[in-house]
């Protein structure tokens, strides 16, 4: 059947200068062609469209146990695109797949499926996640002739700042002294979150200032899912593109919006003006 919301795809599709599919046809390409680009565009435009059709989430997960699209590296590029696209769908059916992805010899995989859950609010995944970090600090090394570490500890972290509480203080609280710095940013987000205490949303701010354009690109976006109002000025002057610092400001207004009781605060006001000046 038809809906409002697949009637909009082709017009969506032409917006974004993106190849025309139907749902129906993204369906098919991802769980009846042997193509493999076009499944890997499939569950790519699935998930960009957020197609919550009951056949696509099937498709989806049959192509989370994908074993044909093969990296050179030995990894499962469609399953990063399927884990990927079902964080976005908003079906929590799906997170006891998403958990075994957890387990998956590929980086990315791994990566994918933490920031699934974490967008779906998979508290169930708490301990699954712990157990990726159970080594602490001393096991978060590099991988041999990879360009990442042992596991991907600020998707790991960030999911567990989101889905966790303070309990989870004296696991995450030794990553602040790493030596990765997007590791240390995951781990002061998440004892903000945990905390409240602006000491660890503070060491973000600080970071505003590096000479490493893509940590400061990073940073931006990690304040503005903690939503830390005293960053706002900061985050306006920072050197980086205004479209990702107006998404930083986004972040703090939606969440100075959750916690006013007023219709419109100072505080909103001042960010707004911030974003004005943006534009």
């Amino acid at each position: 059947m038809m809906t409002m919301a697949t009637a909009s795809f082709d017009a969506a599709n032409n917006e974004n200068n993106t190849p025309q599919l139907t749902v129906s046809q993204a369906i098919a390409n991802l769980s009846q062609t042997e193509d493999i680009g076009d499944r890997y565009y499939a569950a790519w435009w699935l998930g960009r469209f957020r197609v919550q059709e009951p056949a696509a989430i099937a498709a989806l997960l049959a192509a989370l146990k994908d074993e044909n699209d093969r990296a050179s590296d030995g990894g499962f590029p469609l399953r990063r695109n399927a884990a990927r696209a079902l964080g976005k769908l908003g079906d929590t059916s799906v997170v006891p797949d998403l958990i075994t992805c957890l387990a998956c010899d590929d980086y990315y995989v791994r990566e994918a499926a933490a920031q699934s859950l974490e967008s779906l609010g998979a508290k169930e995944s708490i301990e699954p996640l712990l157990s990726l970090i159970a080594g602490g600090v001393d096991a978060a090394v590099e991988v041999p002739g990879k360009p990442h570490l042992v596991q991907p500890y600020n998707a790991i972290l960030e999911a567990l700042g989101s889905l966790g509480d303070r309990r989870l203080v004296p696991v995450i609280e030794p990553f602040l002294a790493h030596r990765v710095p997007q590791v240390k940013n995951a781990a002061a987000r998440a004892m903000y979150q945990f905390t409240g205490d602006s000491e660890y949303a503070q060491r973000l701010v600080e970071t505003l200032g590096c000479d490493d354009l893509q940590l400061r690109r990073s940073t931006l976006l990690d304040l503005g899912e903690i939503g830390y109002l005293p960053a706002g000025e900061a985050i306006a002057n920072t050197l980086a593109e205004n479209s990702i610092k107006l998404i930083s400001l986004k972040g703090l207004l939606e969440k100075q919006i959750r916690l006013s009781a007023e219709l419109v605060s100072p505080e909103a006001c001042q960010i707004m003006a911030l974003m004005d000046a943006l534009l």
